[in-house]
């Protein structure tokens, strides 16, 4: 007997076996969590191609990406704090800081001086760092329509639904401590 859920398409449907699902409830919650264990495999098998895609095609990794993309949008023009930024990118600080320190390396960030609170600092795109930017524009769009390329338009403003819809309930998750209750 397998330890995980096997899936295998068949006329366009998925059968699952759910033998290895370990269910909580019977049944039912063994097929919901066949899918759940595919779902969420699929979605770190996706990050981890498009860390090494992006970093092969582009010479960006997906997180220096995301950062300079929130910097470049008119939005944060004048720059953005930190707090903003891990904020709007949904990292931690530390995560944050170690990003920002390897692009201010390469010049392309740079933190400034909040005009209004001189304590604060802003983050900002150098120009080294828009330059850089703007000429890995035609290499992103074209990375985006190869690997959409199989999709129609409604499938992905659909994926981009469901995508923030499962983003939205992964954060509201609140798991109670199980050793706590034995």
């Amino acid at each position: 007997m397998p330890c995980v859920p096997l899936i295998r398409r068949q006329r366009w449907r998925i059968h699952f076996d759910v033998a290895g699902a370990n269910p909580v409830n019977g049944p039912k919650d063994a097929a919901a969590s066949a899918v759940h264990n595919q779902l969420f495999f699929r979605l770190f098998l996706v990050g981890n191609t498009l860390d090494r895609q992006s970093s092969k095609a582009l010479g960006i990794t997906p997180v220096h990406w995301a950062v300079m993309g929130a910097l470049s949008r008119p939005k944060a023009e004048a720059g953005l704090s930190f707090s903003d930024l891990t904020e709007y990118l949904s990292v931690s600080r530390q995560s944050l800081d170690g990003v920002l320190k390897r692009l201010e390396r390469d010049e392309y960030v740079e933190r400034i001086a909040d005009t209004q609170d001189r304590r604060a600092r802003k983050v900002m795109l150098t120009a080294k760092g828009c330059l850089f930017w703007q000429g890995l524009q035609p290499k992103i769009y074209d990375f985006y329509r190869q690997a959409m390329e199989g999709f129609q338009f409604d499938d992905k403003v659909s994926l981009v639904h469901f995508l923030n819809q499962l983003n939205k309930g992964m954060k509201s998750v609140a798991l109670r401590d199980m050793k706590s209750e034995e």
